[in-house]
């Protein structure tokens, strides 16, 4: 498959130069037949009979296909819960990735409550320049709204190449924010020229259902997916694309994991709604009957939110959307724990550590389900797996194609190869794999990160710490273009329209009285006037209020103000005829 051209003696993964002979390169938009020279870790030349300097490692690919390397958008390696950290962390995460032909990854910050999200951002830099392997990105999750945040929005976009920020519709008292304060965040992550990503599942409901069914006695991961039914996610959804419309944002659903949020996300982009839909390895490969299974700790690795369906043919339905192209992209949502850790919710599924893997998995998965099933062809698979979230993030053309002056992260990629997902095989630190027993065919023969190989022949040749953080750059023209021509048409306009004159009727406003038992998580002008609201004693109906001295009962209360009555029921005619 690879010989040598010019001295033996350099280096096999460290030599800078490389030369893939006879491939049939694959790009989203076509295929076509060229030789592929880098350097430096940047394609220089494509085309026939090219000539190359000496010492060159020489590639044949023999008319296989070469096509960009994968972009696994949704990732969380070395995540902290609860004073855990995810089994994987980024240099196990980054290997797995490459070992499934992903030669990027873009993580997401999360800040922890009471931190700022340039200091969280700065702490996952740290852990990722030191152990990652593969060039990376971040998007940063928005845990928090209040008066400093814009700020550092605004800061992480202009100082620190950051194009996208998450929000949690889920988590209530935890992640969730309001839908005013969505509206918000929505408006100040259009005004700068980034992606709104969402986390879709109505927080409310799931709170309510989770007391619900704990107090069934339901305490198994079955509980999980009982307190979090599809139809939640499908609202949080439909209400997140509402708030998107009206601030004529950018939105991304992310893990999407049913067949009505994925309606939701196809019907609305029809409508000609901006909104893009990420399904993940877990939701198009497998599905959640496992939450039923005997073996808890098999059970609750399918643990993740919002949760797999319980419905097996949701995944064929998924892979039919991603290969028409009513869902984009794919990540993998990749955030594993092991076993003893997700046993902290062994008798409360509610604090069992959420994520499931798939980095790994994420490739071939597609390739088997969608490309060998004849639902898309080798293009839209590139678009899929990689392209559609260069585009989406700013990354084209340098990621996801395969071009002079673009970065060398390529795959070369056998369609026939065929291999059983096993936790004993796979390149992940955890036990249990949610994919395990699953024939896929179609993987990675030769993985190239960097201009280096990584992957040659089964083995990978991966070095810690040496993959790069991208900047993303705001306003991408893939995403912007639309809403730049929508601002323009939807400017608002009042009607020119002489003063009126007339008669105005008087109206009294009774002022609301709030209740104390509003939710924990409230404004802090609701908890000043709940601390300031006066309750008075309930008043005995069986108790006479009458007394020979003419004081009364109720003479503490205070009368309520005079209202003039406009429209009586009945009429203005039935006043008079009473008497």
């Amino acid at each position: 498959m690879s010989g040598y051209q010019g001295k033996k003696n350099i280096p096999r993964i460290t030599s800078d130069r490389l030369l893939i002979k006879g491939a049939k390169i694959v790009n989203d938009d076509q295929s076509f037949l060229a030789d592929i020279y880098m350097e430096d870790g940047v394609i220089k030349q494509l085309g026939d009979n090219l000539i190359v300097p000496g010492g060159v490692k020489i590639i044949e690919a023999h008319g296989r296909m070469v096509m960009p390397g994968g972009i696994d958008v949704h990732t969380r390696f070395q995540m902290p819960d609860r004073g855990m950290v995810a089994a994987d962390d980024f240099y196990q995460g980054t290997r797995a990735a490459l070992a499934g032909g992903t030669t990027m990854i873009i993580d997401h910050v999360v800040p922890e409550p009471g931190v700022s999200l340039v200091a969280a951002f700065k702490q996952w830099r740290e852990w990722a320049d030191s152990k990652s392997c593969c060039d990376y990105s971040l998007h940063v999750d928005i845990t928090e709204w209040h008066k400093g945040t814009q700020e550092e929005m605004e800061s992480l976009v202009k100082d620190h190449g950051v194009n996208s920020f998450l929000v949690y519709l889920a988590y209530k008292d935890v992640f969730q924010l309001s839908d005013s304060q969505i509206y918000e965040v929505f408006s100040v992550i259009r005004d700068l020229g980034a992606i709104a990503q969402v986390h879709a599942e109505n927080g409310d409901i799931i709170a309510e259902e989770q007391k619900r069914i704990l107090g069934l006695g339901i305490t198994g991961p079955e509980g999980h997916v009982l307190s979090r039914p599809e139809e939640v996610e499908a609202e949080a959804v439909n209400r997140s694309v509402t708030i998107a419309n009206q601030t004529n944002c950018p939105i991304y659903i992310t893990k999407v994991m049913s067949k009505s949020s994925a309606d939701v996300i196809a019907l609305a982009r029809k409508k000609g709604a901006v909104v893009y839909g990420e399904p993940i390895s877990a939701s198009l490969g497998t599905d959640g009957t496992h939450y039923w299974s005997k073996n808890w700790a098999k059970a609750a690795t399918y643990i993740t939110s919002p949760p797999l369906s319980p419905d097996p043919t949701t995944p064929d339905y998924l892979n039919s959307l991603l290969s028409c192209g009513d869902l984009q992209v794919t990540g993998s949502a990749h955030c594993t724990f092991q076993t003893s850790q997700r046993a902290v919710g062994k008798d409360n599924f509610t604090l069992i550590p959420q994520g499931t893997n798939g980095t790994e998995e994420r490739m071939s998965l597609i390739w088997d389900k969608c490309v060998v099933t004849g639902k898309m062809d080798e293009n839209q698979f590139v678009a899929v797996s990689s392209t559609n979230a260069a585009k989406i993030f700013n990354l084209y053309p340098r990621k996801g194609r395969i071009a002079v002056g673009s970065d060398a992260d390529l795959v070369l990629w056998d369609p026939d190869i065929t291999k059983i997902i096993s936790a004993k095989s796979h390149n992940l630190a955890v036990e249990y794999n949610i994919f395990e027993g699953i024939e896929v065919r179609g993987g990675p023969l030769v993985v190239i990160s960097q201009g280096k190989i990584v992957l040659e022949e089964g083995t990978l040749h991966t070095t810690e710490g040496c993959g790069r953080y991208i900047s993303r750059k705001p306003f991408p023209d893939h995403v912007y273009k639309r809403i730049k021509a929508r601002s323009r048409l939807t400017e608002l306009r009042g009607v020119p329209r002489g003063q009126y004159d007339g008669p105005v009727c008087e109206v009294t406003l009774t002022p609301k009285v709030m209740s104390t038992t509003s939710s924990v998580k409230t404004s802090p002008a609701k908890q000043h006037q709940q601390q300031h609201s006066v309750h008075q004693p309930v008043r005995n109906l069986h108790q006479s209020g009458f007394s020979l001295s003419g004081a009364q009962i109720d003479d503490n209360v205070p009368r309520r103000n005079t209202q003039r009555i406009v429209a009586p029921p009945g009429g203005k005619t039935n006043i008079t005829s009473l008497g």
